[in-house]
């Protein structure tokens, strides 16, 4: 039981960072994979105790992995076209 406390205490804790490392897109993408991370610990988990099928946990890693590749990617073409991660540069996207 501990563990599942200590899993959202992780949850919160890397939803609060996400919302406040808003400077820099880098940071706001470590924190998401965080989260995601945890979110991941917290399926194994209920899937290990309820004895599930395991083809979940594949489905999941998959997705986990394309959103950061795309968070990547976006961010290197951020990086690419304007000279920094940071925020405030992507409202100039939006023009």
């Amino acid at each position: 039981m501990l563990v599942y406390y200590l899993l959202l205490i992780m949850f919160f804790f890397g939803v609060i960072m996400f919302f406040m490392k808003k400077k820099h897109i880098l940071m706001m993408l470590v924190s998401l994979e965080f989260v995601v991370l945890t979110v991941l610990l917290m399926m194994l988990n209920f899937l290990v105790l309820f004895s599930y099928d395991s083809m979940l946990i594949i489905y999941f890693i998959i997705i986990m992995v394309c959103e950061a590749v795309i968070g990547l990617v976006v961010l290197t073409l951020l990086v690419r076209t304007h000279g920094n991660d940071y925020f405030k540069s992507s409202s100039l996207l939006m023009c």
